[in-house]
């Protein structure tokens, strides 16, 4: 007994009980993990192309001297309404402007206006939620029956009516698609308050004299956020669909400021004969909003299984 005691004390690693070989088993266990991610991704391609296109879009947004160095407001008139080439990867305008560097550039404000859009949507709806569902009674009534009336209307609709009663411009347009998702966040809010409420330890906070704006912050509000957040992710695509359509209708930025509802929107009277100054812009907007898609399903997949 005393031997094998003794040959084990040999092989055990100084100043603790581990594996005799810890960098060994490091390595062994990051490579593990690399093959894991590396099947993961493998088994989902598509997954990986929504995440490679979204990538993309987000460094053409704030980078957008990596795609192109040429103005997107300046042209040549010579080359006005030149098909795609090598020159002009989306072709050029009427004015000679190359589509490529107005696609690229109108994606900073296109995907500006949509996060800020989302960043309204989920800070007002999960402080309406979350006030509502933890004080409860007529605060939650008056709170809940004024999301209602805001989910009877047509998200559109009610888009067009705010933008209209703030303005035109890129920043008033994600504020008016903003309050349109802001009762879906807030009945999301609510709902997971009203399951954290009764929980063991919010009751432990309140029993030991915490102020309830304490118990929120510390307790409710980091228990309850995680699928509010999976909405915010799902939500992206459609918030785009959004924007680019009021962009569309003439309510974004002012021309000749690139936008990309504003691109379709100014092409469609080329359309017979510069198909390129609608549909190229049009698939930019489409691939970007079902790379997101694709990716917030994943993201909700993943919620789900960890509910």
């Amino acid at each position: 007994m005393t031997e094998l005691m003794t040959a084990e004390a040999l092989t055990r690693p100084p100043g603790g009980t581990g594996s005799p070989h810890p960098e060994r088993s490091g390595r062994a266990g990051a490579a593990r993990r690399l093959r894991r991610l590396a099947g993961f991704l493998l088994r989902r391609p598509g997954l990986v192309l929504s995440v490679l296109v979204l990538a993309l879009v987000l460094l053409a947004a704030f980078f957008p001297g990596l795609f192109t160095a040429q103005d997107p407001l300046s042209g040549v008139p010579r080359d006005k309404v030149q098909g795609p080439g090598a020159g002009h990867p989306f072709g050029t305008d009427q004015l000679g402007r190359d589509l490529f560097s107005r696609v690229v550039h109108g994606s900073a404000l296109s995907l500006r206006a949509t996060l800020l859009a989302v960043a309204v949507g989920l800070g007002v709806g999960s402080l309406v939620g979350l006030l509502a569902g933890y004080l409860g009674g007529r605060v939650d009534d008056v709170l809940m029956r004024g999301a209602d009336v805001l989910l009877a209307i047509p998200n559109l609709l009610l888009a067009l009516a705010v933008v209209t009663a703030l303005g035109f411009g890129t920043a008033k347009v994600a504020i008016a698609v903003g309050v349109t998702g802001v009762a879906s966040f807030a009945r999301i809010m609510r709902s997971e308050v009203l399951r954290v409420r009764g929980s063991v330890y919010v009751e432990a906070a309140r029993a030991s004299g915490s102020r309830w704006y304490s118990v929120l912050g510390r307790h409710v509000l980091p228990n309850s956020a995680g699928p509010v957040l999976v909405y915010a992710a799902v939500d992206f695509g459609a918030v785009l669909l959004q924007v680019s359509s009021l962009s569309f209708l003439g309510y974004g930025a002012t021309p000749p400021t690139p936008e990309w509802g504003a691109l379709v929107s100014g092409g469609r009277d080329y359309l017979a004969t510069a198909w390129w100054l609608t549909t190229l812009p049009g698939l930019t907007i489409a691939a970007t909003v079902l790379a997101a898609n694709r990716i917030s399903r994943a993201l909700d997949g993943e919620g789900r299984q960890t509910r």
